[in-house]
This record gives C-alpha cells, sequence and structure tokens, in this order.
C-alpha cells in the first residue's frame, strides 16, 4: 500500500470515529435564541371580565304639569343644563285668560265684603239702639262671613291659576346633561308626558347585564375595577350596589349597577366600558399560551437555568387553559424564566440565548 493509500485509509477510520462517537457534539454546540417572560404569581378569580356602559345614577323624565300646545324647546339631545334653566314653554295664552279671569273673581268678591262690612256695622249699632231686630243683625253677620268666605276662595283661585301658569314653563330642577327628548315645538302634550330626560352628571354607574351562572358567584359587596373599552388608561373603581331581582324576559340576563367613584370627565354617558372584579382567590401565573408544552401527555413550560444558560421541562397543573393565555396554579418557581418562543425545538440541557427584551414580565 502506498503512501498517499495510507493517508486515505486514516482520513476515513477518523470521519468514521468521530460520526460515532460524536453524534451530540452538533448539539451540544447549538446556541438557540429564545424569548422569554418571568413567572409572577397573582391573584385569579373565576370571574371574566364583563363588557357594559356608563350611565347616569339617576335619570328624570321630565315633563309639564298641564296640557297643552308647545311652542318653543330651548334644548337638545346632549344638551348641559344648570338648575333653574328653561327646558320648553307652552302655549300659555289659556292660562292667562284663567288667571284674569281669577283675577277679576276677587275684584268682585273683595268688594262684596266690603258692602257685607258695612252692612253688619249698621245693624250692629241699630241693634244697640233698638232700632232693628235681632234676625235682621244675624243675618247681615252671616252675609258678612260668606263675604269674606267668597274672598279667601277667589284668592285660592288666583294662585291656581298663577300657578298653572307658571307651569306652562319647563325648568331644570337640578344640573345634568339631556338624554332623550320626547316632544318637539308645535307638538300638543298631555299632562305628565315626557319632554325631555335629565340625567344627573354628579353620579355615575357602569351597568353591566350577567348571566347567571356569573351572578351566583358574584359576591354582593365587592371593589369592581372599570375602564373604557377603547382607552384601558382611563379607568375608575366601584362597588356594586344593585343587583336587579328579576332576569330580564328576553336575554335572561340581570343587570347589576356598579356605583363609580369619582369616575374621570372622559367617561361619558353611553361609553363602553370593562368591569372586573378583584378577588384575593387563588394564586396563579399567567403565561402566553405559546409557552405551553407537552411532556408524557401532561401539560410542561421550558425553564431556563440562568446559572448555566440551558433549558429543562417543568411540569406544571394549570387552572385554566384559554386560547391566549395559560393560568398555571403549580409547578413553577417565582420569578422563573420560561420560554414563550420555540419551544418546539427545544431539548433539556441545551443551551439558549435569551434575546433583548425577552424577560420582560
Amino acid at each position: 500500500m502506498t503512501f498517499f493509500q495510507q493517508v486515505s485509509v486514516a482520513a476515513a477510520i477518523a470521519v468514521l470515529v468521530a460520526g460515532c462517537d460524536g453524534k451530540d457534539a452538533p448539539r451540544d454546540a447549538e446556541v438557540r435564541p429564545v424569548r422569554t417572560v418571568v413567572a409572577r404569581s397573582e391573584a385569579w378569580s373565576d370571574l371574566p371580565s364583563q363588557v357594559g356602559e356608563i350611565r347616569s345614577h339617576a335619570e328624570s323624565d321630565l315633563g309639564f304639569k298641564i296640557a297643552g300646545k308647545v311652542i318653543e324647546r330651548s334644548v337638545d339631545l346632549g344638551s348641559i343644563v344648570r338648575k333653574g334653566d328653561i327646558l320648553a314653554r307652552l302655549d300659555e295664552q289659556d292660562e292667562r285668560n284663567q288667571r284674569t279671569a281669577a283675577r277679576a273673581e276677587l275684584a268682585s268678591a273683595q268688594a262684596s265684603l266690603v258692602q257685607a262690612d258695612a252692612e253688619e256695622g249698621r245693624q250692629s249699632q241699630l241693634l244697640s239702639s233698638g232700632w232693628t231686630t235681632r234676625s235682621k243683625y244675624d243675618a247681615a253677620l252671616k252675609g258678612r262671613d260668606a263675604a269674606r268666605a267668597a274672598v279667601r276662595a277667589a284668592e285660592a283661585k288666583l294662585r291656581l291659576a298663577e300657578d298653572h301658569l307658571g307651569y306652562a314653563v319647563l325648568r331644570a330642577p337640578e344640573d345634568g346633561a339631556i338624554s332623550a327628548v320626547g316632544a318637539e315645538a308645535g307638538q300638543v302634550v298631555a299632562a305628565g308626558k315626557m319632554v325631555v330626560r335629565l340625567a344627573d352628571l354628579n353620579r355615575k354607574d357602569a351597568v353591566f347585564t350577567l348571566a347567571e351562572s356569573a351572578l351566583r358567584n358574584l359576591p354582593r359587596d365587592i371593589e369592581v375595577a372599570v375602564h373604557q373599552l377603547d382607552e384601558p388608561q382611563v379607568a375608575a373603581r366601584g362597588r356594586i350596589e344593585q343587583i336587579a331581582p328579576n332576569a330580564d324576559p328576553v336575554t335572561r340576563t340581570y343587570t347589576v349597577k356598579v356605583a363609580l367613584e369619582n369616575p374621570p370627565d372622559s367617561m361619558r354617558l353611553g361609553m363602553s366600558v370593562v368591569g372586573r372584579v378583584r378577588l384575593e382567590g387563588q394564586k396563579v401565573m399567567s403565561l402566553p399560551a405559546s409557552a405551553l408544552f407537552e411532556k408524557d401527555g401532561e401539560p410542561a413550560v421550558w425553564v431556563v437555568d440562568p446559572r448555566n444558560g440551558t433549558v429543562d421541562l417543568a411540569k406544571v397543573s394549570l387552572a385554566r387553559n384559554a386560547p391566549d393565555r395559560v393560568l398555571v396554579a403549580s409547578g413553577l418557581t417565582e420569578g422563573a424564566l420560561v420560554v414563550t418562543a420555540g419551544v418546539q425545538r427545544l431539548w433539556p440541557g441545551m443551551k439558549v440565548r435569551v434575546l433583548e427584551g425577552g424577560r420582560a414580565p
């Protein structure tokens, strides 16, 4: 065998030996980049978030005390009004005529009273002088008392007519916002018909509709965190103040009102909000669903050992498995680095490199 043949055979043997004895060498040499999150414990309850809307704590349907024709409505939907502001007017002609008639009736009654007083005085003098009878004096006295009663009745009738004239003007009983309108100018309305609806802006509620299953587990005196649906940073807190005793006949859900404590002005009436009950319940660790792996048919996650930069599987038990998040009840230690990307391409003891920003909780 020539020298070149001997060199070729030696090289082939070296390759075979490396292939047999060093098959794990590529794995040991590979360092895979991963992203991680820090496992943190948090309180968890089985009550999901609910979407509702902002409503006024109190709304009043305002209408005229008398029937008539609306000649003016001074406010529109959404108008902000102050106590005493004019909201609408009725045609006052009939009420003015009644007041004029009541004034005339009062003047007539007062004239009759003057005459009756004078007659009673004359009959009293004649009776003391013996020039009249007792029966005539009693008749004069009765006429004077009747005239006085007629004056009082006419005065009450005039006050009633003036009140009716005042009823033709609808004023705001308190500060608030117009949340609905029920009549337009030119419309004839009955007494008590809703012309505008006034919402109190000083107190606001977050109103939700809950199914029976959620209502059954809902504590009565518990704090609720509320934030706007499109702007989560706009938030407030409140407590459950009222739960409807009966279910809605159509949706079979129950209305729950949460009284908000000092809500921001940007939480306007009708806005959609999300409510979440704060409960000190079971401690869980919330992880992205991409972190979940499986080992021997049981859930597990990859955990990074920061001392040597390797990963290993940790079996966990789940409190809930949602499409986007998993809630781990046990199996992880506080502060563990859990891999969230590339879990299918890892193996125990593999060296990894945590990408920048990969530790954000």
